[in-house]
């Protein structure tokens, strides 16, 4: 599939699938037309209406388990901006256990690394371009400043301790939302998706030769399910692309005041 196609609007994407959909089931139904023409109809009506039920069964299948990978990539990326938000949230919570001072540099490391997420990885994943090497050095600076930070008390100790792990736990998390936007269907599966409705549309064709009216409306009703499917999966692939994707709502509301 085509990658400008997960950046459009999902309007705009569902006039392009259509259109190519309804255009194919048309070649195809052209086709079978020319053939039953050219008086090769007879050998064509031998065809069994029995073989639409394997070929619909497992595309069937294939549909639904495309579905459910698109559907879990989104949970998991979801789940993973969720955690990291939370998890900076909780350092900048125990941020106001210590000095003032302190207090003020964490906040705006916790401010610098999402104004990094909003700014640079987000426009990334939604590319596919982000990698694990962009590990910015705020957070490098921040585990440091942490670790470097003298405790008074029992209190203090604590939250120090806390923040470490609160700080590990959304670096984990943002190497899973970078993962998670590199996920995809890939074209092997798109064109065996693809494929299996052509064969579909075609045994429709034959099996109603004699019939065109009849064709024409079963092939209309299956294409207009199948370009739906394709919105339908097309729209969710990429967890952070497209109009229907993860955005970093959830960091901002959690991102700390100067």
């Amino acid at each position: 599939m085509a990658d400008w196609l997960y950046h459009l609007p999902v309007i705009s994407m569902a006039v392009v699938v259509f259109t190519m959909t309804f255009l194919g089931t048309g070649l195809i139904y052209g086709a079978v037309l020319v053939i039953a023409k050219e008086g090769r109809g007879r050998s064509l009506k031998g065809m069994s209406p029995v073989m639409l039920t394997p070929l619909a069964v497992v595309f069937g299948l294939l549909v639904g388990f495309l579905s459910a990978q698109v559907w879990n990539d989104a949970d998991r990326a979801n789940a993973a901006v969720a955690r990291e938000a939370s998890a900076l949230h909780t350092v900048v919570l125990l941020a106001a256990r210590l000095p003032k001072e302190t207090a003020t540099r964490l906040r705006g490391f916790v401010r610098r690394h999402i104004q990094d997420a909003v700014q640079l990885e987000w426009p990334a994943m939604a590319g596919k371009r982000a990698t694990l090497n962009m590990l910015t050095q705020v957070d490098t600076e921040a585990l440091q400043f942490i670790f470097a930070v003298p405790a008074q008390n029992e209190a203090q100790i604590f939250a120090q301790r806390e923040m470490v792990a609160a700080l590990e736990n959304a670096l984990e998390a943002r190497r899973q939302r970078i993962i998670i936007s590199r996920s995809t269907i890939n074209g092997v599966k798109w064109a065996v998706v693809i494929l299996l409705a052509a064969l579909i549309l075609l045994t429709i064709a034959i099996v109603h030769i004699d019939n065109r009216v009849t064709a024409a409306v079963a092939m209309a009703i299956f294409a207009t399910g199948l370009a739906a499917c394709i919105v339908l999966i097309a729209s969710h692939n990429r967890p952070f692309t497209g109009e229907i994707s993860v955005g970093p709502d959830l960091l901002l509301q959690v991102m700390p005041e100067e």
